[in-house]
């Protein structure tokens, strides 16, 4: 399916009122690890990094 200069346009300006955005560097197949760590518990990398960090906020809050 094909989208439109104006479809993009939206969703583009969606995402920036609505989204941050972070930059992560990690040494090279790094990555790969995580994508198919990420597969493997059914979600995306962008979820599972998600998760991650909201799991490790939660257990530094109890420690």
């Amino acid at each position: 399916m094909t989208v439109s200069k104006a479809q993009q346009k939206a969703v583009n300006k969606y995402m920036a009122a609505n989204y941050d955005r972070v930059n992560v560097t990690m040494p090279k197949g790094k990555k790969d690890t995580i994508r198919a760590h990420a597969e493997t518990q059914g979600e995306s990398v962008n979820s599972f990094i998600n998760r991650a960090i909201d799991e490790t906020i939660q257990r530094d809050k109890s420690e």
